[in-house]
């Protein structure tokens, strides 16, 4: 299903980034500064919004969306390395990012646990983290429907689970919330955390 989803990924997505996902993307990436570590970059979608950085690092599994990426790369204001790897064994050294950015990403993180924790070590002390992601919604009705629904469409959307609570996971693994906005109905969130360990 990997496959599908790569090849499709784009096609599936251009009407809802049309529709008001470009801008919530643009509004969030531009607060990326300094060294900034993207977490499943996917096809490159975020690219052409880092504004303020210095250079991104962006990791991601698929090969074909790393080579879907690199289009989009070429679109950026500054420079974009994008490398394979997976999120829960990030290959770089303690306290090296100033923000992460991850988007509709930690939906398919198999061990979003292990993803923050190495997240928090690799970023430093009071550094930017930026999301943008689907939840599972506190309602007695909807959010029981996603997890009824999350087993099938998993599998058909290259591990997607659609009733993840992110941010809970995330204020788990001690990190500080600043600042949350929801989108379409509370299903989806932007969230600003800062990195608050220290050396």
């Amino acid at each position: 299903m990997a496959e599908w989803f790569a090849r499709f990924y784009d096609m599936v997505m251009d009407p809802l980034e049309r529709r008001g996902m470009r801008g919530i993307r643009e509004e969030l990436v531009s607060k990326a500064t300094g060294a900034v570590l993207e977490i499943g970059s996917g096809t490159g979608l975020n690219f052409p919004h880092y504004k303020h950085a210095e250079e991104v690092i962006a990791i991601e599994p698929n090969p074909r969306m790393r080579s879907k990426s690199m289009n989009r790369r070429r679109e950026s204001r500054v420079p974009i390395q994008v490398i394979d790897g997976g999120a829960e064994n990030l290959p770089f050294a303690d306290n090296t990012f100033d923000t992460a950015v991850a988007t509709l990403v930690f939906c398919t993180i198999p061990d979003p646990e292990r993803a923050f924790q190495e997240i928090r070590r690799v970023c430093k002390p009071d550094a930017k983290i930026l999301l943008f992601e689907h939840v599972r919604l506190d309602h007695p009705v909807i959010g029981k429907i996603q997890d009824w629904v999350t087993p099938l469409w998993k599998r058909v959307c290259d591990g997607c689970e659609l009733n993840r609570k992110t941010v809970e996971l995330l204020q788990r693994e001690g990190f500080k919330v600043i600042r949350t906005q929801t989108h379409y109905r509370g299903l989806f969130v932007t969230l600003e955390a800062g990195n608050s360990k220290t050396c």
